[in-house]
């Protein structure tokens, strides 16, 4: 069978999502491994994949899906670049030592294909990169951290280019060392960057035409296939908690923030319950890497408090969801055909919070940072009742979903590698 190295870093929602690819490539016949940190194993040995250990903490440093702010940061941005270094830096030397001899394919996520093209080189043999989200430069919209706002096409473009060359210098130091462990001759990001994009190194892009259509100004060999889902079980069910609390009313509301807000957990657990009692509806809050509970309101029968459980079973019962906008949050929404309420905290999460609006499936995002005191539950309260009693929404959202039903984003890269390994 084809040995195929799979490797992504980060968050969950970052890795979770190439599960579903591996799983797609094994059913095919391929011998997959799924290279990831190693609080994703669990998750990778279900979906019967081999796993091999990235390290670095995803907790603590990560660059935001391989991209970077500008260098125009302010202090507090500059700081999360030095993080982000150390980060790529530690990732560079696993990712050598994933990489064994019988390894005949690189499939490389946005974080980890900088990494990835020398190791590619070093083995003399093929890649393919699997991105959640856009970064070649457009004229159609304006890389994804830079948040929603269009700066013209030309003033787009110019960002992206910038973008890259901030990326390039992100990964500068953990280039060095890797090419020396390596045995390949010193070249810098942007070298190997302009030699990639020269060869035509095909990008496959994990999300819908539905929500970002594909540039019209890309180049080929840069393609939008349609979503990745994250594997579970075809027999998995919710929680039996979780049904009986579905079955015991109206709907409820999701809220959750995944990776983001760390710490934040009692404080909008808060400010969440007296929201959505404002707006008089139930809730269900998944606690994420916040530790979001309703443990401190009182007497909060009518929200539930849950951990992990799989979006795709869980959003077709809500009436609307409320999240931070990551790019495989915001896919499982349009998934379940059901309106959002988009509470963006930082990288890409303002751009997919915008174009969730801008396609009429959302309320108008609410930024984290505003989401504190009377006046953030004021605020999600409105949002809540606009999501939940609007029909507008709902009929755009469930049209949404229906689109996506007719993707095979999983299908398009099992083929793709077909092709290149014949």
């Amino acid at each position: 069978m084809p040995r195929i190295l799979l490797t992504a870093a980060g968050s969950y929602g970052d890795v979770a999502p190439y599960t579903g690819v591996g799983a797609r490539l094994r059913a095919a016949g391929h011998d997959v491994t799924l290279a990831t940190h190693d609080a994703y194993e669990p998750l990778v040995r279900a979906a019967g994949l081999t796993f091999r250990r990235l390290p670095a903490d995803p907790r603590g440093r990560r660059p935001a899906d391989g991209t970077a702010p500008p260098e125009s940061a302010p202090p507090g941005r500059r700081a999360m670049m030095r993080r982000a270094a150390a980060f790529v830096e530690e990732l560079g030397g696993g990712m050598a030592d994933a990489a064994d001899d019988g390894t005949e394919l690189l499939l490389l996520s946005a974080t980890t294909a900088p990494l990835g093209h020398h190791l590619a080189e070093a083995h003399g043999i093929p890649s393919l990169g699997l991105f959640l989200v856009p970064q070649a430069p457009t004229g159609d919209f304006a890389p994804v951290v830079s948040g929603g706002r269009s700066l013209g096409r030309r003033g787009n473009r110019a960002l992206g280019r910038l973008s890259l060359r901030v990326i390039d210098r992100l990964y500068a130091g953990a280039t060095r060392t890797l090419r020396a462990r390596l045995g390949l001759p010193p070249a810098t990001p942007a070298t190997v960057r302009r030699r990639t994009e020269a060869a035509r190194w095909p990008v496959l892009h994990g999300f819908s035409e539905t929500l970002l259509p594909r540039p019209a100004d890309w180049r080929a060999g840069l393609d939008v296939v349609g979503n990745w889902w994250p594997w579970h079980s075809p027999d998995a069910q919710l929680p039996p908690a979780v049904r009986d609390f579905l079955a015991a009313g109206p709907p409820p509301v999701f809220i959750g923030f995944g990776s983001m807000a760390g710490g934040e957990g009692e404080r909008l657990g808060e400010l969440a319950v007296r929201a959505l009692r404002r707006a008089g509806v139930r809730g269900i809050l998944q606690s994420g890497w916040a530790g979001l509970s309703a443990a401190h309101a009182p007497g909060a029968d009518d929200v539930l408090t849950i951990g992990e459980v799989p979006h795709a079973l869980l959003f077709p019962h809500l009436a609307a969801v409320v999240h931070h906008c990551g790019a495989g949050t915001t896919a499982a929404g349009l998934r379940a055909g059901v309106p959002t309420v988009p509470v963006p905290v930082t990288a890409d999460q303002p751009f997919w919070a915008a174009r969730l609006a801008a396609s009429g499936v959302a309320t108008a995002p609410i930024p984290f940072a505003q989401l504190t005191g009377e006046t953030g539950v004021a605020r999600l309260a409105h949002a809540l009742t606009q999501a939940t009693t609007g029909p507008e929404r709902h009929t755009r959202a469930r049209a949404a979903a229906a689109r996506l039903a007719t993707e095979d984003g999983a299908g398009a890269v099992a083929e793709a590698v077909d092709r290149l390994m014949t």
